[in-house]
């Protein structure tokens, strides 16, 4: 495939899209998006994708096709070394360091995500949720005054963390889990982040309306939750 900038090959609910579209807006690079239907990958994305997997960053090459990245923090990575903009990591390489193991932190939360919004069983909503629930107190251990996670300035870290908290401003609105219970630190860091532009216009306009489907379609216990609740 060829293009003349880049192009961000997409899913309209990855929230591992979501953080590439992010760092690419902070770092203000003009983009293309094109989604896939990930039940029904063409040919040419199993050629270029070898995990089968979004997002992936088609680049550029005069002459010959695109050069082909895969997997959300080698992409960031790679836009962080090579584009101009506020630099997404901190200088120090301590704190850059500590920063990464938290954007591993929150890869870990989106894996238990994946089952909490899946699931069709109440025990095992019921765990994951407490797990998530642990995870927050965590997070509202780790931050400090904001309103960012490492304080006013915005980082890949941040980028990692607002497709998690955007999971929750359709399940909260469903009904309340309690996770975010006396947590006031990180609940000024979801709001701060929901403001943000490039978190903003990470998705698609109905984007909550793709993921009740989504949650429809696998006939998940959080809708069963959310009408107990009513």
């Amino acid at each position: 495939m060829q293009s003349e900038k880049l192009t961000l090959i997409s899913h309209y609910l990855c929230p591992y899209v979501q953080r590439a579209s992010i760092v690419l807006a902070e770092k203000g690079v003009a983009f293309e998006r094109r989604y896939i239907d990930l039940a029904a990958k063409p040919d040419w994305f199993l050629r270029v994708s070898p995990l089968g997997k979004v997002p992936l960053l088609a680049i550029p090459q005069a002459g010959r096709d695109d050069a082909i990245l895969f997997e959300s923090t080698v992409i960031c990575e790679y836009l962080e070394e090579t584009q101009a903009g506020a630099p997404l990591h901190p200088a120090d390489p301590l704190t850059r360091a500590r920063h990464r193991g938290w954007m591993e932190f929150g890869s870990s939360m989106l894996a238990d995500l994946w089952v909490y919004e899946t699931t069709k069983d109440a025990e095992q909503f019921e765990a994951k949720r407490q797990v998530l629930a642990a995870k927050f107190v965590t997070l509202e251990q780790e931050l400090g005054d904001g309103p960012y996670f490492a304080g006013e300035h915005f980082r890949m870290v941040d980028a990692v963390f607002a497709p998690v908290f955007r999971y929750f401003e359709l399940f909260e609105s469903l009904f309340d889990s309690g996770i975010f219970d006396g947590k006031p630190r990180v609940n000024a860091w979801r709001k701060a982040l929901a403001a943000r532009p490039s978190v903003v216009e990470a998705v698609t306009a109905d984007y909550r309306e793709r993921l009740m489907a989504f949650l429809h379609r696998h006939d998940a216990y959080l809708l069963a939750r959310s009408k107990l609740a009513a």
